[in-house]
């Protein structure tokens, strides 16, 4: 399995990474994408890559972050982007939810990150909350400047953002948040996403899935959100953990092309 969406730069494993990482191998999670949040971040989500053979990383500015990069350039993530263990830019978006950056600062952040991508070829990882038709317009707005590939990580936004980014060729991954009793809404989009436009993640430390809910996540518990997947598709863990995993090496292809 592939947890494409980790913060094991957290300060919640400070204490105990190795063995987080080790307990992912015996659940069979062979391959984890280490996220970058802040430029200043980088290097150290760059190292735990560099220090693990199956762990990669991605460079980006959440949205949350925005304001504190304002004078980010499209150059400072390509130069970032080209060194060793980094397959993706991200994450980047918009989240009207907590409104820590301004929306103005979000946009522009955003456009950025998506320039980068359309300069490399790298897939972009998109962090869209309470902001559906805003990210939409603004996706569609730069794909017909040029393409670009794109993921919606741990998607909870509405129906309509997910049909139109899907005719952009977008993905999306599903978390935890997919075993929720309360989730009937994220599963009832999900349900009509393609399952080869699906990947998992755990996006841990947070949102860790039934029957862990409430506690540390860690990507060990990534067979979880497999296994709500599966009973959301009506289909088995082993199909879905086979789809999923195929699904994420042709979208991160750079992990793909040394698998």
């Amino acid at each position: 399995m592939f947890d494409t969406h980790v913060n094991l730069h957290s300060d919640a494993y400070v204490d105990d990474m190795a063995e987080v990482i080790e307990r992912a191998r015996d659940a069979g999670v062979t391959r984890m994408l280490s996220i970058c949040d802040r430029l200043d971040n980088f290097e150290t989500v760059r190292g735990i890559a560099t220090n693990h053979d199956n762990i990669w990383c991605s460079v980006g500015v959440h949205p949350h972050h925005s304001k504190d990069y304002a004078d980010l350039t499209v150059n400072e993530l390509i130069e970032r982007s080209n060194l060793p263990k980094v397959v993706a830019i991200g994450e980047t978006g918009l989240d009207l939810h907590y409104g820590y950056s301004e929306l103005d600062a979000q946009i522009a952040c955003f456009r950025t990150h998506i320039e980068a991508c359309q300069q490399t070829g790298l897939p972009l990882i998109i962090h869209a909350r309470e902001a559906d038709d805003i990210t939409a317009d603004l996706l569609e707005d730069m794909y017909a400047d040029a393409p670009f590939r794109m993921l919606l990580h741990c998607y909870t936004g509405g129906a309509d953002l997910a049909q139109r980014a899907l005719k952009l060729g977008a993905y999306f991954s599903v978390s935890g948040i997919l075993s929720f009793k309360s989730a009937k809404d994220v599963r009832a989009v999900i349900g009509d996403v393609p399952l080869d436009r699906i990947i998992l993640e755990t996006d841990c430390p947070y949102l860790a899935p039934m029957p862990y809910r409430g506690r540390r996540n860690e990507p060990a518990y990534l067979p979880y959100v497999a296994d709500a997947l599966a009973a959301l598709a009506d289909s088995d863990r082993d199909t879905i953990v086979a789809t999923c995993e195929r699904n994420a090496l042709d979208f991160f292809d750079r992990v793909g092309a040394s698998a």
